[in-house]
């Protein structure tokens, strides 16, 4: 990148007056250009295996709404298939995997991963080549505990009790699964910025089903190994994001134990109290409700302008508390970032425009 990205300044530590923004599935069925891609991929698992349309869904954000960061188009569970894991995806239902015995975890390679998962690479570098100087590419992946909830469950679930059950039943036999999943995923997280990416996230979508002793074994130490290797092999330059959904007060450890970058807080987490908790030098990230962003008008606007207010004068990234949803306007996103881009929030003193009603 030849010019200094919004995104790369804030995440150095630095605030702004206007703080980058970029949106968790801000690539997605919301946007009609993404269906008719959507349509000609055929299913979810080609469209993120094929480079051209994978890198054409990325992009797509970025012209509309010209965010401040591009995030690859891909899926968590890119992981567990590259692992040699049957995954597909079912219409209004989501994931399904054949489910894993944690003791077979033995028999998992995880020296395969960058091999497989070579058109993810390839997407990445499609991108950076198009993207413009000043927009950094984020590249991702799903945290070990979150993605072994899948594999092991086999679905998704509303609070993987069963998974849990086998962590505190027989911990050893469940932490060599996290051990190769921490190998698979450094090693993903590593391809990826080789191909191109200038900020890595590591997503653990269910954090918050663990006891707090829970989490620090099997989020916040896995997480911690995943930056350390990162570090090791990648150097310091690459920002590192953490997204512990549902951690609630346990996200100070958390940041202090992981070494993260920045940290992404959920729609739970009072943005007030994460400013005054948090050390000062924590690079924070969120927290939008997306169902703010489907109401638009008055709504949005006020819950937009509480954040911005809340983080005025710290380093500060503006995005959801979770992602964006099939069912949000297009128009409200327009509003949002227009919003974030003039520097302030809501004009009390008049009413919404109807831009964002």
């Amino acid at each position: 990148m030849t010019q200094r990205s919004a995104l790369l300044t804030t995440l150095s530590g630095q605030a702004s007056d206007r703080p980058p923004v970029w949106l968790m599935r801000q690539a997605g069925r919301y946007l009609p250009e993404y269906r008719q891609v959507r349509d000609r991929a055929g299913d979810f698992l080609t469209l993120c295996f094929t480079p051209d349309l994978a890198a054409e869904v990325t992009l797509q954000p970025i012209r509309r709404f010209g965010f401040d960061a591009a995030i690859l188009f891909s899926d968590i569970l890119t992981v567990p298939w590259a692992l040699g894991r049957r995954v597909w995806f079912v219409a209004g239902e989501g994931p399904r995997l054949d489910p894993l015995n944690p003791a077979d975890a033995a028999r998992l390679d995880p020296a395969c991963t960058v091999e497989r998962l070579g058109p993810v690479y390839d997407a990445a570098g499609r991108v950076r080549a198009a993207l413009p100087d000043d927009t950094p590419l984020i590249g991702f992946a799903g945290a070990p505990f979150t993605v072994a909830c899948y594999m092991v469950h086999g679905s998704g679930s509303r609070d993987f009790a069963s998974v849990r059950h086998r962590a505190f039943a027989d911990p050893g036999t469940f932490a060599s699964l996290i051990d190769v999943l921490v190998a698979a995923t450094t090693d993903h997280l590593a391809a990826q910025i080789a191909a191109g990416a200038a900020v890595v996230q590591i997503f653990d979508s269910w954090s918050g089903v663990l006891a707090p002793s829970a989490f620090a074994r099997w989020v916040t130490e896995p997480t911690r190994r995943i930056v350390a290797g990162l570090r090791a092999r990648c150097g310091s330059s690459t920002p590192i994001i953490g997204f512990p959904r549902g951690a609630g007060p346990l996200v100070a450890g958390y940041v202090q134990a992981t070494g993260v970058d920045a940290v992404g807080l959920d729609t739970a987490v009072p943005m007030p109290w994460a400013r005054d908790v948090l050390p000062p030098g924590t690079v924070m990230q969120g927290n939008l409700d997306p169902m703010a962003l489907v109401a638009g008008g008055t709504a949005l606007e006020q819950e937009t302008d509480a954040i911005l207010t809340a983080m005025a004068g710290r380093p500060f990234i503006f995005n959801l508390g979770h992602g964006v949803v099939p069912e949000t306007p297009i128009e409200h996103v327009a509003a949002l970032v227009a919003q974030i881009r003039a520097g302030k929030g809501i004009d009390r003193g008049t009413p919404s425009s109807p831009a964002a009603a």
